[in-house]
């Protein structure tokens, strides 16, 4: 698709949506086009059953742009389904799941390049049944009842999205932002993502978005030494880094120097390069085929067993099971 040809999204409107579900994708794609000017990137419609205004869970009205069926005469890109719950007196929250809203999420499904589900969304894919044999994630307070209703779909409800196919679902009320970011990625690549997610103060998932696995692509330092020290163990992670050599680089003294990482970044020069290294080396498994032996080496490691340690030490799962599960999809 032409970068100037608009990529047309569809966010679907009913009476209880989440509001956010359905105002956070259009804010983060219209950031992408202010990120690329020049080109309409994502021309966003928001459809319902009429034209009558929508009244979401917040009590906030939104004035649909099209009905189901005029958007269903056109071609879709993507096609963004919200959800909705209920709480009862108890505080228990359950995905509510209309039969007539079901319908025309399968038709638009049908004129759809990519699907993406935000929070509790996923119940309305997963009973219009495209999410069978998948695997899908929703919020954590629904993730059981998404479970016991539809056992053909494999939940997990700890990423902050998931990517199955064409079909995309996301976690909580705010992972929308996540998602869309994710989205952006896919259509323009990671750098302009990276821009967009800059732009909102947030952080940019990778592919997987595995929720206890998420951290900063680039962390904040508040002096300029700081920053040089940061830039120079980016330059040279591959290397042995000691406390010592980092000291001598910044002419202050090892324990001036632990002081200063622990004031600004909240944490040890020793844990920060090992955060570093992680971080890499997470980069490397999920975009390449490099061998852990050369991922080991590149990243500073030195030997695969301190790798290995490394990763059950920070994130609690082994390089390969991290592979396994968060490798990029290879393009189709």
């Amino acid at each position: 698709m032409q970068d100037s040809a608009p990529r047309r999204v569809v966010i679907m409107l009913f009476d209880g949506v989440d509001l956010l579900d359905v105002t956070g994708p259009p804010e983060v794609f219209a950031l992408a086009r202010r990120e690329r000017p020049g080109a309409a990137y994502y021309q966003v419609v928001l459809a319902a059953a009429s034209l009558d205004p929508v009244t979401t869970g917040a009590g906030v009205r939104i004035l649909p742009d099209t009905t189901f069926e005029s958007a269903a005469e056109r071609g879709i890109d993507t096609l963004v389904v919200p959800g909705a719950v209920e709480i009862d007196d108890e505080r228990r929250v359950r995905a509510l799941v209309d039969p007539e809203l079901v319908a025309w999420v399968r038709t638009l499904a049908g004129r759809t390049h990519r699907i993406a589900s935000v929070c509790v969304g996923a119940h309305l894919l997963a009973a219009a049944g495209l999410l069978d044999g998948k695997r899908a994630t929703t919020h954590w307070s629904t993730a059981r009842q998404l479970t016991v209703e539809h056992p053909e779909v494999t939940v997990d409800a700890d990423p902050v999205f998931i990517r199955d196919g064409r079909v995309w679902t996301g976690a909580g009320i705010s992972a929308c932002l996540d998602l869309s970011l994710a989205l952006i990625a896919d259509d323009l690549g990671e750098a302009v993502a990276l821009r967009v997610a800059r732009q909102l103060v947030m952080y940019l998932k990778r592919p997987g978005g595995q929720s206890q696995f998420s951290v900063p692509l680039e962390q904040v330092s508040t002096s300029r030494r700081m920053e040089d020290l940061r830039h120079h163990v980016l330059r040279h992670i591959d290397r042995p880094l000691t406390v010592a050599e980092l000291a001598a680089y910044a002419h202050v003294s090892d324990r001036h120097l632990t002081r200063l990482f622990t004031t600004e970044l909240g944490m040890t020069p020793r844990a920060y390069i090992e955060s570093i290294r992680v971080e890499k080396a997470r980069h490397e498994l999920e975009s390449s085929d490099a061998t852990l032996d050369r991922i080991a080496t590149a990243c500073g490691f030195g030997t695969t067993d301190t790798l290995v340690r490394a990763f059950h030490r920070r994130l609690n799962t082994t390089p390969t099971e991290y592979r396994r599960r968060f490798r990029a999809p290879l393009p189709l």
